[in-house]
């Protein structure tokens, strides 16, 4: 048997995060790990049983549905809801790493596993997949108001995605009062010409909970 796939077909259930909505229902599957459901599709969609469509920041009713085809160019990344054990003789080692995944508007946090005995540049490069998994992670989105929630296991699609490894958070806007900006060249501070006086001091802008540009597109960098 391959590592991830039981011998019979079953129903499992599935949460997949798209553009717009927050789908949940099962699907007919021989795979085991999230990862491989979406990877393994031998189309470009899935077909869920009793499936339920919440529309992000909707305070009106879900959709629900016999059946429904989710296109997976539009998911966002997955989510397991049932935990899987994993098989250790048939693994190959891997080094986590701590992440920060941006695939607007959302952004997640956790660990993603990367080949041994690399710099992390070389093994962000061999970072591969359709649908990449990241391990006790975090996911949410200030932009359309939902709430932190985490997951054994969110399977994000690579193609929607920016991996930030290592991150951190910061204040764009720290250390920008008069004082400040004068020490500055003053034929590069935000365009003033040479000679200008500084803009007029203003308080820092408190740090935001997330990555800025992930849910603050409308911040300038």
């Amino acid at each position: 048997m391959l590592a991830g796939i039981s011998g019979e077909g079953h129903a499992s259930a599935i949460t997949l995060v798209t553009d717009a909505f927050i789908v949940r229902g099962t699907i007919q599957t021989r795979h085991r790990r999230i990862t491989d459901m979406l990877n393994s599709a031998e189309h470009d969609f899935l077909v869920l049983t009793n499936a339920t469509f919440d529309e992000f920041g909707s305070k009106g009713q879900a959709i629900q549905a016999d059946f429904a085809q989710v296109n997976l160019g539009a998911v966002l990344f997955g989510v397991a809801d049932e935990p899987v054990d994993p098989t250790p003789e048939l693994r190959v080692p891997k080094v986590s790493e701590r992440a920060l995944i941006s695939v607007p508007p959302f952004t997640v946090t956790g660990h993603i596993h990367l080949m041994p005995g690399r710099d992390l540049h070389e093994a962000l490069e061999d970072l591969m997949g359709r649908f990449v998994p990241v391990t006790e992670a975090t996911y949410w989105s200030d932009r359309v108001g939902e709430a932190r929630t985490t997951a054994l296991v969110v399977a994000v699609n690579h193609n929607r995605a920016q991996f930030l490894a290592p991150h951190r958070e910061i204040d764009p806007w720290a250390g920008l009062d008069r004082a400040g900006v004068a020490g500055l060249d003053r034929a590069g501070v935000a365009g003033l010409p040479a000679g200008s006086p500084p803009p007029p001091a203003t308080a820092p802008r408190p740090p935001d909970p997330a990555w800025p540009e992930v849910d603050r597109p409308d911040r300038p960098l």
